[in-house]
């Protein structure tokens, strides 16, 4: 069976991942039938969907005849043979615990068409063990789904060892039909790639608070802005439940040795049920405190190198186990936790002798086997070479490489896509730098008469700045002034490219994502795109040219009504408000985007050039606009293209311009 085959998913179990899925699948069409022991079980989970379908309409992530077609596809059923006798794909998804999952698929193999697929969600149980708990651990692999699932790019399928290559072909083709991202995890390994990461990071942290080496504090300051993650390694803890990771955690311990012993901190907490938001209490206070509060300058280098060189040691175990490469671990990383950058980057960008001299600083001080480096990591320190080789990472696009950006050229147009759908888009120093490169390359390209500026995913085209790498500064005056100079400078490179520049919008389109997208010549949007300056919700002002440029396209009054109320508006309203020059269905955005950069790429390059230069120079000076205009105006009527205009003119003809 192949992806194409897959028209009936079953998902056993309808909790808080079994009903995710069902929706997840319900929404990329396939015919769901939603299992649950009981009736009021699978019941409640079948409403969750019907409360998240309405929600998403209502914040026009779909339309409503797209949520009440999904729903209309689940079923909720209690009998497994009800659930599975027609289903292609049997996803299964009920509570981490062997023995209740051996009886599913016991009962699942009974009733089940002789070749659907079996999947487990699993986070930590192995997939072969699994498997072999069926008579057909060839067409049984893992697809772990990240919690929302509705929201979460990432699925991992993950092979046993058992399952065939047909078997993993087909559930990633189902995983992209959902609109999901599949990373293919080779081998099975405890935590497979994403909490082989991160639940080895949380232990360290626990660690280090445990042999009095740092505070909570300061590891979670480490973590969320020197690091740049989107929660402190505790906060993470007690959101997700700290005794979600110390089981992952004991099962890691016992299947790979000393080096995953959990620390007692965690034990401590698990065995006084503080286990988090969930109960009101962990690491940091629910019901009678806000929660995480982490100070952005109590960071630590040293901390942060311990850290960091923890995580590389495990993407080297993943590596030299053939579990998955580091491209492939990076994307996993990013798309599952939200990390700015994956971890062999991070790695790579630190330095790798660096980080193998900080585990062996480590294990001699302490003795401690989670120190020990892999043979594979400290063969890349001692030769000198990274995770990644060469410095290319699986962004690289059409011979253009960036970290945070993809880039390619399209005919005429050179297309720049914000490439971090796992922040939403979010604009830091790295982008900018990136951005900078970017439209220089371009600039520079003969070729390229036009350039297309579009966001990665459905979610946003920018949700503004990378808060997070903003913190990191502390609070600098000197290095907020040098921030919004570079994103000033950035920004009006596009304003002032000799070509058009075209923004296609597609979800939020806020603060420094609304700035940039002022600098576009031209902007078009979805019908469920939200824009607005927010800053004045958080004390700052828009700092990349906002105060100045978006009343140059909407007027002074509403600049200052759109700065002033912080509030989002609506596509339609900012397409009145002269913002927008078209608004169009999500569905049919991206090929008008393509056919209007086409139409601009298609125009004269000469009288472009000129035509955005007189326009700026009069921004606040006419007499200055209107001499560059003359000036032009005069170049112009000894073109090439003057010449080809006319001709085509009187032919009744399409012009070809050649710039010259």
């Amino acid at each position: 069976m192949d992806a194409a085959d897959v028209n009936t998913v079953a998902v056993l179990g309808a909790g808080n991942m079994g009903h995710g899925i069902a929706e997840v699948a319900a929404l990329a069409g396939y015919d769901v039938a939603l299992r649950d022991i009981d009736e009021e079980l699978v019941q409640d989970g079948y409403d969750s969907i019907e409360w998240s379908l309405n929600k998403l309409a209502e914040r026009d992530r779909i339309d409503q005849e797209t949520a009440d077609a999904a729903l209309e596809r689940v079923e909720a059923v209690v009998p497994v043979e009800d659930a599975v006798s027609d289903a292609d794909l049997v996803v299964e998804a009920v509570p981490e615990k062997m023995e209740i999952k051996a009886d599913v698929w016991g009962e699942v193999e009974e009733h089940a068409p002789e070749g659907a697929l079996f999947a487990s969600n699993t986070s930590s149980i192995s997939i072969t063990d699994l498997s072999e708990q069926t008579d057909r651990p060839e067409q049984f692999c893992g697809m772990h789904f990240f919690n929302p699932p509705v929201r979460m790019d990432l699925v991992e399928v993950i092979s046993g060892a058992h399952t065939s290559e047909e078997t993993l072909s087909a559930v990633e083709g189902v995983a992209e039909e959902m609109d999901k991202t599949p990373v293919r995890v080779r081998k099975d390994s405890p935590g497979f790639v994403v909490n082989r990461v991160l639940v080895p990071l949380m232990n360290e942290a626990a660690w280090l608070v445990h042999e009095g080496e740092a505070t909570v504090a300061e590891v979670d300051a480490t973590t969320k802005f020197d690091l740049g993650l989107p929660m402190g390694s505790f906060e993470l803890a007690d959101q997700v439940g700290i005794d979600v990771g110390y089981h992952v955690l004991e099962y890691m311990h016992a299947e790979l040795g000393d080096a995953y012993e959990p620390c007692p901190l965690l034990a401590e907490k698990v065995e006084a049920e503080e286990l988090g938001k969930k109960t009101g209490s962990g690491f940091y206070e629910y019901e009678d405190g806000d929660g995480a509060e982490i100070p952005a300058d109590a960071g630590r280098e040293d901390v942060h190198d311990r850290l960091l060189a923890l995580m590389a040691n495990e993407v080297a175990g993943l590596i030299g186990d053939d579990v998955a490469d580091a491209a492939d671990v990076d994307r996993a990383v990013k798309l599952g936790a939200g990390f700015p950058d994956g971890p062999a980057k991070l790695a790579d960008d630190r330095g790798v002798a660096d980080l193998v001299a900080t585990l062996d600083d480590a294990a001699e001080a302490t003795g401690a086997a989670r120190y020990e480096a892999t043979a594979f990591l400290r063969d890349l320190a001692e030769d000198g070479e990274t995770f990644h080789g060469d410095g290319e990472t699986d962004e690289t696009t059409d011979g253009y490489e960036f970290d945070t950006l993809a880039v390619s050229v399209d005919g005429r147009v050179g297309h720049v896509e914000l490439d971090r759908p796992h922040r939403m888009n979010t604009i830091s120093d790295e982008l900018l730098d990136d951005l900078a490169d970017a439209v220089d390359t371009l600039e520079a390209d003969d070729d390229v008469r036009a350039i297309l500026l579009t966001g990665a995913g459905d979610r946003a085209f920018s949700a503004g700045a990378d808060v997070q790498s903003m913190a990191a500064g502390g609070g600098d005056p000197l290095e907020g002034t040098e921030l919004s100079r570079q994103g000033q400078e950035t920004f009006g490179k596009l304003e002032a490219a000799d070509m058009p520049v075209l923004a296609a919008i597609d979800g939020y389109c806020l603060g420094g994502g609304m700035e940039l997208a002022t600098c576009a010549d031209m902007r078009v949007a979805s019908d469920r795109s939200q824009l607005g300056q927010p800053e004045h919700d958080l004390g700052l002002l828009p700092g990349w040219g906002g105060t100045q440029r978006l009343k140059h396209i909407v007027g002074e009054g509403r600049a200052k009504e759109i700065i002033f109320t912080a509030e989002r508006y609506d596509a339609e309203t900012m397409a009145d408000y002269g913002f927008l020059n078209e608004v169009h269905a999500p569905d049919e955005l991206d090929e008008r985007a393509w056919e209007l950069a086409r139409d601009l790429a298609a125009g004269p390059p000469v009288a472009q050039r000129y035509t955005k230069r007189a326009m700026l120079a009069g921004r606040d000076d006419t007499d200055a606009g209107l001499a560059v205009e003359a000036q032009a105006f005069g170049q112009l009527m000894n073109t090439d293209d003057l010449m080809e205009g006319v001709m085509a003119f009187m032919g009744d003809e399409e012009p070809e311009f050649e710039g010259k």
